[in-house]
């Protein structure tokens, strides 16, 4: 039956599962291009140098757009205080907690682990869950029924999407998580991705959040002021708009169900505050494809696969041009998708040409691929 006709099951334990796994879709083989193998072991290597410098840099906008905030509240002009600082807060700290959760940052584990669990916290993602989260979106790319981070759902809804720019559903699903999770259960979808040893840990840190939202909300009443929610919780929600303006082109309207990253990824050239922002996963096909490879290091593998790759998109209007009519499309015709097209010097989609990722023991931090 055709997908139009049956619909799409996204969720992680109905009939779009069976199918992902019958059709050999789940924990499958993924194209890779060639890379010579030290070459590639170059560019894998860790440090801590552009980690730490970006972080200091990021921390110092903090630090200045937060003071700004502080001085100026209750005239207009906190108001362009407060915008950068939630597009730091609600924004950038998606691609901290991304990149520090592959544990490729910083070559130290312990500044990975430290700003992973801040960014976690801003951007309402709760740290143990979403590191077994991601490892199977990187096993199960955009499979549906596998994959738990299929962010543009068809048919799209416009009414969600536009919520989502607000942070509005992100905000309302962490709390339902949270709740579920400080008392003492798991979703069922979660069910299927997290080792049960790992569930008292989710239980835990979502009592810990609880708790640290509580006490913001307390401190805002005591001072009779937004204040402290502006630089808080809320800062989650008026800055979230930067990174699902990114997010979406990643994926969205892309190819679901296919083993080659070249066709379900975008790669979109960006200037470089969008690239501080958002920390180079504008080369999205290029870190699906090596997800081991360190955020500074992704111009360089760019360049290196560009004769193996789709042509990259010049930038978000190029990006969005394409987006926008393919979702409005996927509203009346689920089954379009955006073809993408491999240049005459790539070689051709086979499935199964190379090991992609395995899911392996208590960190799933560890569980992308390796050449």
């Amino acid at each position: 039956m055709a997908a139009a006709d049956r619909g799409r099951d996204y969720s992680l334990v109905g009939e779009d599962t069976r199918r992902a796994e019958t059709r050999g879709l789940a924990k499958a083989r993924w194209y890779r291009s060639d890379v010579p193998r030290e070459e590639l072991k170059r560019l894998m290597q860790r440090e801590d140098g552009p980690a730490i410098r970006d972080t200091l840099l990021w921390i110092a906008g903090f630090a200045v757009s937060g003071t700004g905030a502080v001085l100026t509240w209750g005239t207009w002009w906190c108001v362009p205080f407060l915008l950068v600082y939630g597009v730091l807060y609600g924004s950038s700290s998606d691609s901290r907690w991304h990149e520090c959760g592959h544990r490729t940052a910083f070559r130290t584990q312990w500044m990975n682990d430290a700003v992973y669990h801040a960014a976690c916290f801003m951007i309402l993602r709760e740290p143990e869950l979403w590191r077994w989260s991601h490892a199977r979106h990187h096993m199960d790319t955009l499979i549906v029924g596998r994959d738990p981070e299929i962010g543009a759902q068809r048919p799209i809804s416009l009414l969600k999407t536009a919520m989502k720019f607000l942070g509005l559903l992100q905000a309302k699903a962490h709390f339902v998580k949270l709740f579920t999770h400080a008392a003492g259960r798991m979703l069922p979808d979660e069910a299927t991705y997290v080792p049960e040893r790992c569930w008292p840990r989710i239980h835990r840190t979502a009592r810990v959040y609880l708790a640290i939202h509580t006490a913001t909300l307390v401190a805002a009443v005591a001072s009779g002021s937004l204040l402290p929610l502006m630089l808080g919780g809320l800062a989650s929600l008026h800055g979230a708009w930067f990174h699902v303006l990114t997010g979406l082109t990643q994926h969205a309207g892309l190819a679901e169900d296919v083993l080659d990253h070249r066709l379900n990824c975008r790669t979109v050239h960006m200037g470089p505050i969008a690239r501080f922002l958002y920390w180079n996963m504008n080369y999205h096909v290029e870190h699906h494809m090596f997800p081991m490879v360190p955020y500074h290091r992704l111009p360089e593998l760019h360049a290196l696969l560009k004769d193996d790759m789709p042509r990259p998109y010049a930038g978000f209007v190029d990006a969005y041009r394409e987006i926008i009519p393919a979702l409005l499309r996927q509203r009346r015709d689920p089954d379009h998708f955006v073809e993408r097209r491999l240049p005459a010097t790539a070689r051709p989609f086979t499935p199964g040409a190379a090991v992609h990722v395995a899911l392996v023991d208590d960190g799933a931090s560890d569980a992308f691929s390796r050449p």
